[in-house]
């Protein structure tokens, strides 16, 4: 079980996510990895986490070799666990919320809900998916919101010379944006002359995902140094701001 612990640490899975995942509660999930052997867990905890890991049984765990590849799968299917998992939360109660975000709350709640009662198909499913991940993303650029603001105008529910968010930049990209869509509408833009900018768009996209994993690598390891240093084989809401601090230090000291 200690080849187990130690590999949930550097895979960078916190024992909440991992409680969720398996469908129990985290004083469980601890009870779970005080054991002396997989085999004690309930059989369809047993089974779930060796799929998370995909492996066939506990004797492959020292095994693991912790690529970047092998954490980028085991996230994805620690993330569609999580989801299916019965402790998701569905929103419910909306007191906290004034009247007006109760109101919008509600319109898009009972939107989705119509949209996808009355159309099964696939194309539907993928837009909102695709829905779910601009607003994951929200807070990444202000232009995201300029795109709401511009299809908002265009569609007629907003006076074009609203401004709600930064006028200048605001003005410039719906300016840029009405040009594009011009451009496309009527076809001056055909897949041959634009192939090389879709190009640089996915070579773009590819060097962000690298990047992104490169830094995800470099704080696992950091934090995984961290608590060895520290001598914690997790970090915990009593030594967090330790082990946050201790993170910080090793990675000054590369600088």
């Amino acid at each position: 079980m200690e080849n187990l612990n130690e590999l949930l640490v550097e895979l960078g899975i916190s024992k909440v996510r991992l409680a969720k995942y398996l469908g129990v509660s985290r004083q469980m999930l601890y009870n779970y990895l005080a054991l002396e052997s997989l085999s004690l867990w309930p059989k369809e905890k047993e089974v779930r986490l060796l799929a998370l890991l995909n492996i066939d049984n506990e004797n492959e765990i020292s095994n693991i070799n912790v690529t970047s590849d092998y954490i980028i799968e085991v996230e994805n299917r620690l993330n569609e666990g999580v989801k299916d998992s019965s402790n998701r939360e569905v929103l419910a109660d909306l007191k906290n919320f004034s009247k007006k975000e109760q109101e919008i709350l509600a319109d898009i709640i009972n939107l989705l809900k119509e949209k996808l009662s009355e159309d099964k198909t696939k194309n539907t499913i993928n837009t909102y998916i695709y829905l779910y991940h601009y607003l994951q993303s929200m807070e990444t650029a202000d232009e995201l919101r300029y795109i709401l603001a511009y299809m908002s105008k265009s569609m007629g529910f907003t006076d074009p010379m609203e401004f709600n968010f930064s006028k200048d930049k605001q003005f410039i990209f719906e300016s840029i944006l009405f040009s594009a869509m011009t451009l496309y509408h009527n076809g001056g833009a055909s897949k041959n002359k634009i192939a090389e900018t879709h190009r640089r768009f996915v070579q773009d996209i590819e060097l962000k995902k690298e990047e992104k994993l490169s830094r995800t690598q470099e704080l696992n390891t950091a934090k995984v140094q961290a608590l060895r240093e520290l001598g914690y084989s997790e970090i915990n809401e009593s030594n967090a701001k330790e082990v946050l601090e201790k993170i910080a230090e090793i990675q000054s000291r590369k600088v």
